[in-house]
Formats: structure tokens, C-alpha cells, sequence
């Protein structure tokens, strides 16, 4: 058999779901399920009635299936696929963040660790945030962690003054903004799409900032032809799906080295989603009174969302 035939019959043998990611290989978005952003992932994984989850994406993304899914399997083909935006926020040094601000109400970013949404009030996603913040009500100050990108985007399209934990996704931030003049003025009447996760000189050149689910649908609302994407090249495979005569560039990192691509997303191979099936691990596990804590703030997500 090929390899993708044996995930397919193991898939059948395990009752299992693949999800994953739009920042995955072009070869697993092609054998999963459901391909979606942190929001649309959440509430596939709460959904889901099989009784294995194989998540394609990063360690916090698998670990909030299992907090909504307590009883079911949740594999991660790479347990080394980590977030060093989550990863940059410690649970004791959060502790001391909201401990000197005791009167904020907490809204963290899914893009952390489950011990970080356990000390929170809300989590929101890049698709969702403007859209949460708004329902806060005005006299209550806020914290927004961990990525003070996307906090800095969230407070100017709300007016809110948020507090904002200093953390940064290393992907987002390594954009050369020489290398994205250089294609807009190679490329007249482009359009330059940015996630609100880049830092803020890049997305004032933007026309247009989003999650990655808005940028999808603004590639195939816009009438531009040629698109600059300033956000993880996988995207751009999904993109070409959706609107196959356009052009999408995608922009290189700093002294144009590859870091734009997420070297995390990228451990997860088709071979080892295989073998997770195969072997039922790596398998996320997560202590019941965290997971509870956890919980909360996800669901009150879901319900205003």
C-alpha cells in the first residue's frame, strides 16, 4: 500500500478524524478531513464523533482538542511541534502578569499552553478577537496575551486600551519589509494580505490584515489578480484551491533566509501521521483539574463566538 492508503485504512481501523492546519505540507492538508484555522479547528474537535483526533498542526492546538474532549484519543504526529509563541509565556511569569494587573479581565490568544488558558477569563483567535473584545464591557480594563502584535491590531479596531503581554511569533516577525517593497513594486496593482500577527510597520503596508480564514476569503472576493501573503506560505496551497488563476507571492524572511515558514508546523510528516495511528502516540494528556480550568474560558469562547 501507499502511504497515504495505509493512513486512510488505519484511519477507518481507529474511528479517527484528521485535522489540520492550513500551515501544513501540501500532502497532509490533502489527507485530512477538515483543513481550518484555531477557531474552525476548536469547534471541529468539539464536534467530532470519532473516537481518535489526529491533529496536524502544533502542540497547543492538539492539546485544546483534548480539553474539549476529555474521553478521546488526541494524537500529535510530532510531540516536538511546538508554538515559540506559547511557548515564550510561562505559567508562573503569566501568574505575575496578572497578579500586578488584579482588576484586568484576561483575554489570551489560543496560541498558548493549556496552563495559560487556565488562567484566563476568554480565549479568542485571530478570526474571533475584534469580535470578543467588543462584548467586554467598556469600564472593564483587559489583558491580552501573549502575542502583542495581534494585541496592539485588536485594540486599534476596537478603541480599547488593552495591556499587552510582550510576546511575538518568531514566523510573523521574521518578514523582511524590504523584501515585501521589492514584490509590490515588481508586481503593480498586487494586493499585500497580512495576518494581524505581523509586526506593526508590515501590516500599515497591508490593504488588507485578517486571520487566515479571512485572508481565504478575501483572495477570492478581491478583484486583484496578484497577491503578496504575509503569513505562513502553507496557506498558500489552499489559496491556489480556492482561486486557481490568481498568483500569490509569498515573502521571504529577513537576508532572505527561509524563516517564514513555521519549522514546527513543518515536523509533522505523512510518515508520522502514520505511525500515530499506527502506534496510538504521541498522545496528549492533560491532569483533569487543569483541564477543567482550561475548559472554562474555551467554551465561553465558542458560546459568544
Amino acid at each position: 500500500m501507499t502511504l497515504t492508503e495505509e493512513i486512510l485504512e488505519l484511519k477507518q481501523k481507529r474511528n479517527a478524524v484528521i485535522l489540520a492546519h492550513y500551515y501544513q505540507e501540501p500532502a497532509i492538508q490533502e489527507i485530512a478531513d477538515f483543513v481550518g484555522d484555531s477557531l474552525e479547528l476548536a469547534r471541529q474537535a468539539a464536534g467530532t464523533d470519532a473516537d481518535t483526533i489526529v491533529f496536524c498542526g502544533v502542540h497547543f492546538m492538539a492539546e485544546t482538542a483534548k480539553i474539549v474532549n476529555p474521553s478521546k484519543t488526541v494524537l500529535l504526529p510530532d510531540i516536538n511541534a511546538g508554538c515559540s509563541l506559547a511557548d515564550a509565556c510561562l505559567p508562573g511569569d503569566f501568574a505575575a502578569f496578572r497578579k500586578a494587573n488584579p482588576d484586568h479581565y484576561v483575554v489570551s490568544y489560543i496560541n498558548c499552553s493549556a496552563a495559560i488558558k487556565a488562567q484566563s477569563d476568554l480565549i479568542c483567535t485571530s478570526s474571533n478577537a475584534v469580535h470578543l473584545v467588543n462584548q467586554i464591557p467598556k469600564d472593564r480594563p483587559i489583558l491580552f496575551a501573549p502575542d502583542k502584535n495581534l494585541g496592539r491590531w485588536v485594540a486599534e479596531q476596537t478603541g480599547r486600551e488593552l495591556t499587552l503581554w510582550n510576546g511575538s511569533c518568531q514566523v510573523h516577525e521574521a518578514f523582511s519589509e524590504e523584501a515585501l517593497m521589492e514584490l509590490w513594486t515588481a508586481n503593480p496593482g498586487c494586493e499585500v494580505i497580512a495576518h494581524p500577527e505581523c509586526e506593526e510597520a508590515l501590516l500599515r503596508l497591508a490593504d488588507f490584515v485578517g486571520s487566515t480564514s479571512a485572508l481565504l476569503r478575501r483572495v477570492q472576493e478581491s478583484k486583484a489578480e496578484t497577491f503578496i501573503v504575509l503569513t505562513e506560505p502553507g496557506i498558500i496551497h489552499k489559496m491556489l484551491q480556492v482561486a486557481p488563476n490568481k498568483v500569490f507571492l509569498d515573502v521571504p524572511g529577513r537576508d532572505g533566509c527561509n524563516c517564514n515558514s513555521c519549522p514546527w508546523m513543518k515536523l509533522n510528516t505523512l510518515e508520522k501521521v502514520r505511525n500515530c495511528l499506527r502506534d496510538l502516540t504521541p498522545e496528549i494528556k492533560l491532569d483533569e483539574e487543569l483541564r477543567l480550568k482550561a475548559l472554562q474560558p474555551l467554551e465561553r469562547m465558542l458560546a459568544l463566538s
